[in-house]
């Protein structure tokens, strides 16, 4: 049928493609099918099994089927405030969480129903921008660079507000940190100073915290404790809790965006009706917290951090611009001190390095293009996650906590991990 196959589209999604992490892990399945030696460093997915207490609290509440309130469960919405409190030092209440199914939808939602402009710092997650497009929104994108380490600061915020006529229009700032795709995150001063200009401005921070509790050193600071008023704390199960396709995620407002809320909700009534009940229940374990969930996440950060470390100076050494990664399980390398020679080899920006990298070596990573970085540039994303989990996590737990974990450790849990960072080394090089 070919009737009107291009004019019944709605303009905004038109040329639309799908997500780039979904996309490169759906061809990574497909290349490994074919027989190749792949490796994968492209969706960010977290290696490490769902902490066992919440698996049993899901087994435990498999039965439950009806549906629950579009907010959201009042015992998880409780949960959740009480982890907010006790791990962000912010005030939270219950009554001003929303649960919806995955941070990602939450945002599309938000998106929705905000009448303002979206800033986005970049390099971004990949999802931002195509949901504002989606919507028609009008998107401001703020250029980062390598020696800000790819994130934003109070002047650079106050320049970019300063040449618009009208300052206090409503405006939206996404922040992300620990950063995907950077792995990198803010000190408490360069919140607390973001968190000025934000007030000064009256701009809404929806703070992507989705990673906070893998900040490798346990000490995750949300800009909320600086900017109460005016911030949106994004959270969920997918990333510190290894739960990326059980799709719960949560928003912790202010009282004073209570009006968001409520307005998000009510679409949400029209849309999705309520996260599916299991999952809430099993969520409301995780978000209470316990010694072994407590024990699980100590682990994880350890070896996320050891191995990332390890990663970083494999390419550092090898002569690659990048900073060591401080939180998540992610590096966003600059390739520039080796334009010359890519470019001998037809390598001119970062689509035809990965694609080429993909091809000659079987390492995938996701160019720097598909996070709003400009097509030239020579960077690119790399999720450093194609590990055992299970098995490195059960290992750590053999260690004695106030040990670093040895050489050995790495090679013996994560070789691939090391293997491909090399590899990427070597052909850089080579």
């Amino acid at each position: 049928m070919t009737l009107q196959k291009h004019v019944s589209l709605n303009i905004n999604v038109r040329g639309l493609g799908e997500s780039p992490t979904l996309a490169i892990n759906e061809r990574v399945k497909l290349l490994q099918s074919q027989g190749r030696k792949i490796y994968n460093f492209g969706l960010g997915q977290s290696p490490f099994p769902v902490p066992a207490p919440v698996v049993e609290a899901l087994r435990l509440h498999a039965h439950e089927k009806d549906y629950l309130p579009v907010k959201g469960l009042p015992a998880l919405k409780d949960a959740v405030a009480g982890f907010h409190r006790q791990k962000d030092l912010v005030e939270a209440n219950a009554d001003c969480v929303l649960v919806g199914p995955g941070s990602k939808e939450l945002m599309f939602l938000l998106q929705l129903v905000f009448y303002g402009e979206i800033i986005v710092p970049t390099p971004s997650w990949v999802s931002y921008v195509p949901q504002a497009k989606i919507l028609g929104k009008r998107v401001s994108l703020i250029h980062t660079s390598f020696e800000d380490k790819w994130h934003i600061n109070a002047d650079r915020l106050s320049e970019h507000l300063e040449v618009e006529q009208d300052l206090y229009r409503p405006r939206l700032l996404v922040l992300n940190y620990p950063g995907n795709p950077d792995g990198l995150t803010y000190t408490a001063n360069e919140l607390k100073e973001i968190a000025a200009v934000a007030r000064e401005y009256e701009i809404i921070l929806l703070s992507d915290e989705i990673y906070g509790q893998l900040h490798h050193q346990g000490s995750h600071v949300s800009v909320a404790r600086f900017y109460p008023e005016g911030t949106i704390i994004s959270s969920g199960l997918s990333k510190w809790c290894g739960a990326g396709g059980w799709r719960l995620g949560t928003f912790t407002f202010p009282r004073s965006l209570d009006w968001l809320m409520e307005a998000m909700a009510a679409v949400a009534s029209e849309t999705y009706t309520s996260v599916s009940a299991p999952i809430q229940y099993a969520a409301v374990e995780a978000f209470r917290g316990s010694m072994a969930i407590e024990r699980y996440l100590w682990h994880a950060r350890r070896i996320l951090s050891t191995l990332g470390q390890k990663c970083y100076r494999i390419l550092a050494d090898a002569g690659v611009r990048i900073h060591p990664p401080e939180g998540a399980f992610y590096m966003f390398p600059d390739f520039s001190p080796f334009g010359k020679s890519l470019a001998k080899r037809n390598i001119k920006n970062s689509a035809t390095l990965c694609e080429r990298l993909l091809q000659e070596t079987g390492v995938a990573m996701l160019p720097g293009r598909v996070f709003e970085r400009p097509c030239e540039e020579l960077t690119a994303r790399i999720s450093y996650i194609n590990f055992a989990g299970a098995r490195s996590l059960a290992a750590s737990e053999t260690i004695a906590m106030h040990l670093e974990l040895p050489e050995e450790f790495i090679h013996a849990h994560c070789e691939e991990t090391l293997e491909a960072t090399q590899t990427l080394a070597d052909w850089l090089t080579g």
